[in-house]
């Protein structure tokens, strides 16, 4: 909507001489202002659109699955006994004729199996089992983390064209004001410092704009980037709602959290992980067994089979089995920390974010309760002390930038409040509240 506010002064040129039609020009404008949020253009990327196209085409979320595919790949391998050994041999042949004649001459053949001690294959397995569980969370993680990502930058863009078409209706309303001090000037009832301060403010004005729009472009690259698509794909003008309503307490959220998080899962899924190789390193030091069958056909004499039954000695304990114990050991008490640090950092953040979500929404509902009718009515007030000459132009044009800086404030405090409670969900796992 374009904010087209006017104003008139006394004995000026008919272009400005009817200014209470002026005025009343103005008072609509400063009212529309209050409708940014509400008045959006029309939506060409609906936030579940880019939320469904990140799942599907992000190339980060679909590494993070086929890492997870890659790892329940690894259960049944850990869990297999490995693989028995054939031998074919051709054994006590002559040098001299390469013959059968002699006794102790057969051809043999030998199969060997090793059966690692009770315990380790089952522990080893029920390892795998647990990193690739903690592999999926992980990829659930990933996932909740880059869609809040995929919020954040949406709501960043929806506060960017908020804010550029209220910077382009008061750019509209300065050179509206340009017009009547240029006119006030011309008569001889304004100054020429009004209007070389008029055309600043314009100016001024058109480098925020100009400065807001490259960073969309930028903003709109990321959030491409995002979706898995070209970074030159065009992105309309994008929705942002206000600030929703009051939040689940903090105790609620780090009880949900606790358990509906899919990193912390994953933290205690590693843990459970560690616990099981610690179990399969302490049984290291056991043997090994090794049972092997052959059979000897001997050309010319009778047959010979052979059965023989070996162990693995660990004759180098101290170099090799110990300090694998050792090293599980370590690794237990790191995956412990990192579960508990993990816990500590994700109560601390959702303490944060609440508070950042709280307090946008808070300072929302006072600017557009109290401060900005209060701005406009500031504007309302210099307009009409500016008719008569009692405040010069600057007075004017200040009061009507503070109108402009704090709805830009409202629509980033919007932003704000949304990317905190993308943040927050993705944290917890679940709505949160706000009414959204």
């Amino acid at each position: 909507m374009r904010r087209t506010r006017g104003f008139a002064g006394a004995s000026t040129p008919a272009r400005v001489t009817v200014p209470h039609r002026g005025l009343l020009v103005l008072l609509l404008a400063i009212g529309a202002a209050g409708n940014a949020l509400a008045q959006t253009p029309a939506d060409t990327l609906p936030l579940a659109e880019a939320v469904r196209l990140a799942r599907d085409a992000n190339p980060t979320i679909q590494s993070a699955r086929l890492r997870a595919d890659a790892a329940s790949e690894r259960i049944s391998q850990a869990g297999a006994l490995p693989d028995p050994m054939l031998s074919l041999a051709l054994m006590n042949r002559p040098v001299s004729d390469f013959g059968t004649s002699e006794p102790m001459t057969m051809n043999s053949i030998q199969l060997s199996q090793r059966f690692p001690w009770p315990g380790k294959l089952g522990y080893a397995k029920e390892r795998a089992t647990h990193v690739a569980a903690a592999e999926l969370l992980d990829a659930e993680e990933r996932e909740a983390q880059l869609l809040a990502r995929v919020k954040s930058v949406y709501y960043r863009l929806g506060s960017a064209d908020r804010a550029l078409a209220i910077m382009r209706e008061t750019r509209e309303l300065l050179r509206n004001f340009l017009d009547v001090s240029s006119a006030r000037y011309a008569v001889g009832s304004g100054l020429q410092q009004d209007v070389l301060q008029a055309q600043i403010a314009i100016a001024q004005m058109s480098e925020d704009i100009t400065v807001m729009e490259q960073d969309r472009v930028a903003m709109a690259a990321r959030l491409n980037a995002l979706l898995g698509r070209d970074a030159t794909v065009p992105i309309g003008a994008l929705e942002l709602p206000g600030p929703g309503g009051p939040l689940m307490p903090v105790d609620s959220l780090v009880l949900v959290a606790a358990e509906t998080r899919p990193a912390l899962a994953a933290a205690r899924e590693r843990v459970d992980a560690a616990e099981a190789g610690y179990r399969a390193a302490r049984r290291q030091l056991y043997p090994d067994l090794m049972v092997t069958l052959g059979y000897g056909q001997r050309p010319q004499y009778t047959d010979f089979v052979t059965l023989m039954v070996g162990v693995s000695v660990p004759l180098f304990a101290g170099s090799r089995q110990l300090p694998l114990r050792r090293e599980m050991e370590a690794m237990r008490s790191m995956e412990e920390a990192r579960e508990r640090d993990l816990y500590n950092e994700t109560f601390a953040r959702l303490t944060e974010l609440r508070a950042q979500a709280e307090r946008a929404r808070n300072l929302s509902t006072l600017y557009a309760g109290s401060v900005l009718p209060q701005a406009r009515a500031a504007v309302e007030s210099a307009l009409s002390a500016y008719r008569v000459g009692r405040v010069d132009y600057m007075t004017l044009v200040a009061n009507e930038m503070t109108v402009n800086r704090y709805e830009i404030e409202t629509v980033r405090l919007a932003a704000d409040y949304h990317q905190a409670l993308a943040e927050l969900e993705a944290l917890v796992g679940t709505a949160v509240g706000g009414d959204r």
